[in-house]
């Protein structure tokens, strides 16, 4: 590897693992102590569900790591811009890895192609530490990470894409918890446990919002937030649950929904919408989008007061 791409940078996500380990045990220890008004919810079969996709993540990704890091050299040795690695360069790293992350968690909710690994993340009916870990193993094969080779091309050296990758995964592990109230000012800028409540709910209310990792400025900005309602609480999971704990079901489960709906498709333009139209898209209209979700729920609010 030539010489200017060598630069140490700390593994940020393996320094925390043993962390995400400790806080869980600490919730689990919690979730036992409140009371039923201020739950903290764990179920033993969902919780080694997740451990198990968050380690199979790490698995499957081994063998396609080689191809990414291929891809990211490719687009620096083409870079348009000489930035360096100086401070400034960190910064703004920092800003453009949020919001390249920002703009492929949304689109990962409004195209089916990335929802069908998106949705693993969504797939357990339960909020807390443990669900940060339900990870997709079909990610990075499905070509999510050429989200991010824009900012090699345009100078960034790889090694700092990593290492802000890693550190919005890691601030993301937290705010998956009902143990954290409303955090004050602090939500005005960033990314919290109350603002990633709402992302994981399926009420009408709450659907495709909040797409944040660190900063919830993109959000603010791009018209996709919304607060936490104390008096709607979040219902969990996704819109049809799956009802199992097979890791294997919940890794796959939407691929093989788009390879039967594609194979009965009646035109070229239905394999396209199956494909890339928005979760919940049919041929015949009978299916419920978001779109149209939050449709019905906007004309039946007048009559439900």
């Amino acid at each position: 590897m030539k010489d200017y791409l060598q630069i140490n940078l700390p593994d940020v996500v393996g320094m925390a693992t043993p962390l995400f380990a400790l806080l869980i045990i600490i919730e689990m220890f919690l979730a036992r102590r409140r009371n039923a008004e201020n739950p903290i919810n764990y179920e033993a079969k969902d919780t080694t569900a997740s451990l198990l996709m968050g380690f199979g993540s790490q698995i499957v990704k081994l063998p396609l790591n080689l191809i990414i890091l291929g891809a990211y050299i490719f687009c620096y040795e083409h870079r348009i811009f000489e930035l360096g690695t100086g401070p400034w360069v960190f910064v703004l790293c920092f800003f453009l890895e949020d919001m390249t992350y920002y703009w492929f968690h949304r689109i990962g909710h409004e195209r089916r192609y990335f929802w069908a690994s998106h949705i693993i993340h969504h797939s357990s009916q339960y909020y807390n530490l443990s669900t940060a870990l339900r990870q997709t193993w079909t990610g990075n094969l499905a070509g999510g990470f050429i989200f991010w080779l824009p900012m090699a091309w345009l100078g960034i050296h790889p090694a700092i894409i990593f290492l802000f990758s890693g550190i919005s995964l890691v601030y993301q592990f937290w705010i998956h918890t009902e143990a954290i109230d409303k955090m004050g000012w602090f939500e005005l800028f960033f990314n919290t446990p109350s603002h990633h409540r709402v992302h994981h709910a399926t009420n009408p209310k709450y659907l495709d919002k909040n797409y944040a990792g660190v900063l919830i400025i993109w959000d603010r900005m791009f018209g996709t937030f919304i607060e936490e309602d104390k008096a709607e609480k979040p219902d969990y999971g996704i819109i049809s649950n799956l009802g199992t704990f097979n890791p294997i079901r919940i890794a796959f489960h939407e691929w093989q929904g788009i390879l039967k709906d594609v194979l009965q498709a009646k035109s070229p333009q239905a394999v396209l919408g199956y494909l890339f139209g928005p979760p919940g898209w049919s041929e015949d209209g009978s299916r419920k989008t978001t779109a149209k979700i939050k449709a019905e729920w906007l004309a039946a609010k007048p009559a439900a007061e």
